[in-house]
C-alpha cells in the first residue's frame, strides 16, 4: 500500500529522497569513444598518463637560444638549422640561434626563445643560408612551455563526476585517451495522466486542454541526456495506468508520471499505485508541492504534480540536480546572485520558485505571477529565481539566488 506523508516536508529533505532513490543507477559504468562522450557524466577519475605537453616547446615563432649567450645590450648570433613543428632537433651549439616555429621542441641546450618580430632582420633567412641575426637579451624561460607545465604524468586530469563537455574531452584526447569510462544513460519512461488532456494537433473538444506537460518534460529530460520513452497520455482510469506501467517497466530505469498525485477525488497516479512502495505528500515549495516518489515492480518512480509549470520546476528542483551530482550529467545550473527588478511577495512557510528574466545589468524582472499555470511566462523565463522558507515579502533591489536556466 502507497503512503501519505501528513506533514510537507523541505525541499532539501525530499531531494535527498531523490538521491537515496536513484543512488543506485549510477553504479552502472560503460567505457565509451570519445566521440560518443560528449554530455556524459565521467565515471572514475582519469590519471594523466603522460606530461601535456610532453615537451619543452615554443610558445611564438621565433629563435631558440641560449639565454647566456645574450647579455643586456643585446647579440650577434649565427643562425642554426631551422626547428619545425613535429620534428626532434640537433643540440643548439653555443653562440647560435635556430629558427623555431609554435609547438617545435626547445633543442637541447637552449632555454628562451626570441619572438621573430624582435629580430634584427625580422624575417627567417633561407634554410642552408649562412646568416646571422641579432636579437635582444631574453631571460631563462623566456616564452617557453615547459613539458607537463599543463598537467604532469601521475596528477588527477578529471575527477569522477565530471561533465564532459568539449574542453574535457579535448583534454582526454590531447592526452592520448581514446575511451573513457561514463556513467549509463538512464533510460525513462514518461507519462502524462488525464482525461482532459489532448495530444497537440488534435481536435479541442470542450473541456479538455492540450497536454503541454509531455512535451515540457520530454524536451527536459531529452535535454539532460536521458534516453527518454513516451506512451500516449493515460486516461483517468487507475486499472489502465497500472498495466501501461507493468508493460514498460521491465525495460526502464526510471518512471516518471505527471497528474494524479494531489489529494483529490480522482488522483489516478495514487490509484494505480495502491499496493506499491509509494509515498505521496507535500512539499513546502510553491509551486510543486505535492509530490509522490518510491517504485513499481522495483524501479524508481517519480510523480510530478499536473500544472506545467509545477512539473518543470519539480524536475529542475528535485531530478536535475540529482542526475547532476549521482551521474556528472547534465552540466549543473549556473547559479547567480541578482537584484530583483521589482517587489515580490511569498508564502511565508514555503520556498518559493519564481520565473524570471536575468539581465546583463544584473537584475532580475519577473515573469507572471506564482501560478502554476502560467505557460506564456514560462517561456519568457531564462532563470528561476528562489524565494527561501521564512521570507514573506522582498523588495526593489533586494538580492535573491537565481538559477540560470
Amino acid at each position: 500500500m502507497h503512503r501519505t506523508a501528513h506533514r510537507p516536508v523541505t525541499v532539501e529533505a525530499h531531494r535527498d529522497k531523490f538521491r537515496a532513490l536513484l543512488a543506485p543507477l549510477a553504479a552502472r559504468i560503460q567505457t565509451v569513444p570519445l566521440r560518443e562522450a560528449l554530455g556524459r557524466g565521467l565515471a572514475a577519475d582519469v590519471t594523466a598518463p603522460l606530461d601535456l605537453p610532453p615537451f619543452a616547446n615554443s610558445q611564438m615563432d621565433g629563435f631558440a637560444i641560449r639565454s647566456a649567450d645574450v647579455r643586456d645590450g643585446g647579440a650577434e648570433l649565427r643562425v642554426a638549422a631551422p626547428i619545425p613543428a613535429g620534428t626532434q632537433p640537433a643540440a643548439l651549439a653555443p653562440g647560435s640561434a635556430a629558427p623555431i616555429m609554435t609547438g617545435a621542441p626547445i633543442p637541447a641546450g637552449a632555454d628562451a626563445v626570441v619572438p621573430i618580430e624582435l629580430a634584427v632582420p625580422d624575417s627567417f633567412p633561407e634554410p642552408g643560408a649562412d646568416a646571422t641575426v641579432r636579437l635582444p637579451a631574453a631571460p631563462a624561460g623566456n616564452f617557453v612551455r615547459d613539458a607537463g607545465s599543463d598537467i604532469a604524468a601521475g596528477q588527477t586530469a578529471l575527477a569522477a563526476g565530471t561533465f564532459l563537455g568539449p574542453g574535457q574531452l579535448g583534454l582526454l584526447s590531447a592526452l592520448g585517451l581514446a575511451e573513457v569510462p561514463v556513467h549509463a544513460v538512464p533510460r525513462v519512461l514518461l507519462v502524462t495522466t488525464g482525461d482532459e488532456v489532448v495530444e497537440p494537433g488534435r481536435p479541442l473538444q470542450p473541456g479538455k486542454i492540450y497536454d503541454a506537460n509531455g512535451t515540457l518534460l520530454d524536451s527536459a529530460l531529452r535535454q539532460a541526456g536521458l534516453n527518454v520513452t513516451r506512451t500516449g497520455i493515460s486516461a483517468d482510469d487507475p486499472g489502465e495506468l497500472a498495466r501501461l506501467l507493468q508493460t514498460h517497466a521491465p525495460e526502464v530505469d526510471l518512471i516518471v508520471t505527471t497528474g494524479g498525485v494531489s489529494k483529490g477525488a480522482y488522483e489516478v497516479v495514487r490509484q494505480a499505485l495502491a499496493g506499491h512502495d509509494v509515498e505521496f505528500g507535500a512539499v513546502a515549495m510553491q509551486p510543486g508541492g505535492p509530490q509522490g516518489i518510491g517504485t513499481f515492480d522495483g524501479v524508481p518512480i517519480l510523480g510530478f504534480p499536473g500544472n506545467p509549470v509545477s512539473c518543470l520546476v519539480s524536475f529542475e528542483m528535485f531530478l536535475r540536480p540529482v542526475l547532476a551530482e549521482l551521474f556528472g550529467s547534465p552540466a549543473p545550473r549556473t547559479t547567480v546572485r541578482a537584484r530583483l527588478a521589482e517587489a515580490l511577495s511569498s508564502p511565508e512557510n514555503k520556498h518559493q520558485v519564481r520565473r524570471g528574466s536575468l539581465g546583463p545589468d544584473g537584475t532580475v524582472r519577473l515573469e507572471g505571477g506564482p501560478g502554476s499555470h502560467l505557460v506564456h511566462a514560462l517561456a519568457r523565463a531564462n532563470a528561476l529565481v528562489q524565494i527561501p522558507v521564512g521570507t514573506a515579502a522582498l523588495a526593489v533591489g533586494d538580492e535573491v539566488e537565481v538559477w540560470v536556466l
